[in-house]
């Protein structure tokens, strides 16, 4: 393959390429020399930047641009835009913004701002939105993430910070010269590990599994989906009814504890409150006995296959791969904590190649063997402000101003917003139950958006502000979980009148008294040159020497040599607890949590424990499917779903939905049918693929498709696209954690007979 070193370099979440150009145009993305493994899923954009998406002015709502906020918020989604000059468009922002802040306080305007966005540091939307809103007295945030809100609340209670154990987990070279078993509840499919927050130099996810299956390594998948681990790997499949794999970790429990294979020394002294959790499994609490018979019962796993993983798993050394999708479930606490007890009592937490880790291949960098670079970001300044939600109560937020809600221990009041500002990402693909999303959307005065391209947040927003993409700017890519440093450079001008978002709020900062605070008259270069400098002194004090700026710009990218020694989550607490205890308040794992305890939370006790799910295939009646709607392989979440990538993997023009040869026939159904998926949250359409690999009762269809619906604005219409959200429900994990629940879903599918519509997600809306 030909190599294009001379090229310029671009960085997003989903890797680095080097950057073809002609007259002033991108043409094409080639593959960055360092990655043996680049994914397809980036050339893409070259085909979208200037097409019917791209949003080239500021555009206005017509009923808001009339008759000014608040004006007919049911016609979000349905209204056309009116262009406007960029200097009208900064003087309603920011008159907007000033009216709500005087009349009703900062508190009034949502600038949770969910999304990834770019992988640059400096053009990263987020921070700048973030930055700029402190600048004008704050804003109403958002708390935790929609990938695993659960299990970065329950975490820290029972091990300490979940980031720090991201940052840290066995590397992979550990796990291929040490471990003899690896159980990965919920997989790790090798799709997710395309992608990392904050850029990616090179791909490693395939190799490292590789190596490790050619170094012996055998793995057990638990989950209902047979390619959640590569068929190269050879795995052994366990397929338990989806949401309980909580009961099957419980019961592998107390099979360790039953038969006496469980390391009583290492709870004696690394843990705290086993025998309150021993009580649970033996019955003594309320007279269940926790057995593979037990668990048998709600899995459907055959009992004897409990009980031969859970010996297998004391026979030697064992690595837990714990999933990010066991968090997003109801009581999605409970797979992270139950899985952590399992592995304590396994008694090899800190060796090589033992323990737990959290999420391998969900993405590149968990488990990578590389030298992280301390990158420094944009200052965001400090918020006043100091109300916030748990990201996935968005609909709640907005449809019950005033009412009270628990999260971790505290009684919260949810605020009464009357601006949201949204700057990377979409609600519109993320959030659950998007019908009760439209009707929460029509509750803000002012919906103000950054985008790019006509995706559905823009077309429900009344302010629409153009911005540019990656290969449009410069900028620095350092994600603090990848050892590459990218310099980002400008590729091509923007079209139309498009705008970086720091352009955007500096413009709106001089109508707000705010420019001198948000800019600190630096220009893009200037905060480029400054944030590489921070990032050079943090690495300095690492022990990493980064060439100066200018032959950093000149060579394009750094990566300092890898460690010498594989990483080894908490091996210096497994060798000195009392001098590296855990941020916990015992300083140990709290398989018992007296702070939870205390919350008095009957949807999170003090101890790991089986919940029956709000919906599940124990329960399953009239929609007899459990949908499970994971990560796609062909774009990031919604991002290039209009790519050529992307829109080549629809079947019929839909988002593929696929369920196994028997659900098929039983149903009359053929590959390649368009269905009808629905519950009684909503509906949408579906291009049938028929997959042996799926579970009996399952039905798996990836989240990202664009919210296309039958009826622009109103609640209830078809998604015409295949977006699983119009299905999933929109309800806290627990009281503790407030996570999303988008794997709790039960649906139905049927052919779909009627005159098929066209999809027009990626058409842009009437713009006058």
């Amino acid at each position: 393959m030909k190599k294009h070193t001379s090229l310029p370099l671009t960085s997003a979440h989903w890797g680095t390429y080097r950057v073809e150009s002609c007259n002033g145009k991108v043409s094409a993305l080639h593959g960055f020399e360092q990655d043996d493994d680049v994914s397809p899923i980036g050339a893409g954009i070259t085909e979208v930047l200037e097409g019917p998406t791209r949003i080239l002015a500021p555009a206005i709502r017509r009923s808001w641009l009339e008759s000014g906020p608040g004006s007919c918020t049911h016609r979000r989604g349905t209204d056309p835009f009116v262009s406007v000059s960029w200097e009208t468009a900064e003087k309603l922002v920011a008159g907007e913004l000033d009216r709500t802040r005087k009349k009703f306080g900062n508190q009034a305007i949502y600038a949770g701002s969910y999304g990834w966005a770019s992988a640059g540091r400096f053009h990263h939307a987020q921070s700048q939105i973030h930055r700029f809103m402190n600048c004008i007295g704050g804003y109403t945030r958002s708390r935790d993430t929609y990938s695993f809100a659960a299990g970065e609340v329950i975490l820290p209670h029972v091990m300490g910070n979940l980031y720090a154990f991201l940052a840290f987990t066995t590397s992979w070279p550990s796990i291929a010269r040490n471990t003899d078993l690896l159980v990965a509840f919920g997989g790790m499919p090798l799709k997710n590990g395309q992608i990392n927050s904050g850029g990616v130099g090179r791909h490693t996810q395939q190799e490292n599994l590789r190596m490790a299956v050619e170094a012996g390594l055998q793995i057990v998948n638990v989950s209902p989906i047979r390619s959640d681990v590569a068929d190269f790997a050879n795995a052994q499949w366990i397929a338990p009814r989806p949401n309980t794999d909580t009961a099957v970790l419980i019961a592998i429990a107390h099979t360790l504890y039953s038969e006496n294979l469980h390391d009583q020394e290492f709870l004696n002294r690394y843990t705290c409150g086993f025998e309150r959790f021993a009580a649970y499994l033996t019955g003594r609490t309320d007279g269940v006995v926790k057995n593979a018979t037990w668990a048998s019962r709600i899995s459907q796993l055959p009992q004897r296959e409990i009980l031969d993983l859970a010996r297998s798993m004391a026979r030697g050394r064992t690595m837990i791969s714990l999933s990010w999708s066991l968090t997003r479930q109801d009581h999605g606490e409970q797979a992270f904590w139950a899985g952590v007890t399992v592995a304590a009592m396994l008694g090899q937490i800190g060796l090589p190649g033992g323990g737990v880790g959290f999420g391998y291949s969900a993405t590149n960098s968990v488990g990578d063997h590389g030298t992280k670079i301390p990158g420094a970001s944009l200052p965001q300044g400090s918020n006043p402000v100091q109300t916030y939600i748990p990201v996935a109560r968005i609909s709640d937020m907005l449809l019950h101003p005033g009412e009270r809600y628990s999260y971790n221990g505290e009684s919260r009041i949810y605020p009464d917003i009357h601006v949201v500002y949204w700057a990377g990402g979409n609600p519109f693909h993320h959030h659950q139950d998007i019908n009760r999303l439209l009707r929460a959307w029509q509750k803000p005065d002012t919906v103000i958006v950054h985008e790019w391209c006509w995706n559905s947040l823009a077309k429900h927003a009344d302010i629409v502000l153009p911005c540019t993409t990656t290969l449009e700017r410069n900028d620095l890519a350092f994600s603090p979980r990848d050892p590459f440093a990218v310099f980002m450079e400008k590729a091509a001008e923007a079209p139309g009148q498009a705008r970086n978002d720091y352009d955007i709020l500096s413009g709106i900062s001089r109508h707000m008294g705010a420019y001198e605070a948000f800019t600190e008259e630096r220009n893009e270069a200037e905060w480029l040159k400054w944030i590489y400098m921070q990032t050079r002194e943090n690495s300095r004090k690492r022990g990493i020497s980064m060439p100066d700026y200018d032959s950093f710009r000149a060579k394009r990218w750094f990566a300092p040599p890898p460690p010498d020694t594989p990483t080894i989550l908490l091996d210096a607490f497994r060798k000195d607890p009392d001098n590296y205890p855990l941020k916990t308040p015992s300083g140990k794992i709290q398989i018992f949590c007296p702070t939870i305890d205390r919350f008095g939370y009957a949807d999170c006790p003090g101890h790991p424990v089986w919940m029956e799910p709000l919906e599940w295939l124990g329960n399953a009646d009239q929609f007899p499917l459990h949908l499970i709607s994971n990560q796609p392989s062909t774009r990031l979440h919604s991002q290039l779903d209009h790519a050529p990538y992307s829109r080549a993997s629809k079947v019929n023009g839909r988002e593929p939905i696929a369920i196994n040869p028997s659900e098929a026939r039983r149903r009359g159904l053929k590959h390649g049918d368009v269905v009808r998926v629905h519950n009684n949250r909503g509906a949408c359409l579906a291009g049938l693929v028929i997959d042996d690999g799926i579970r009996n009762s399952v039905a798996q269809m990836s989240t990202g498709a664009w919210f296309d619906p039958l009826e622009p604005g109103t609640p209830g219409s078809l998604c015409k696209h295949g977006n699983p959200n119009m299905l999933t429900p929109d309800k806290g994990s627990s009281q503790l954690s407030q996570g999303p629940i988008a794997q709790t879903c039960l649906v139905e599918i049927e052919k779909f007979n009627g005159p098929l519509p066209p999809v027009t997600a990626f058409e842009p809306p009437q713009i006058l």
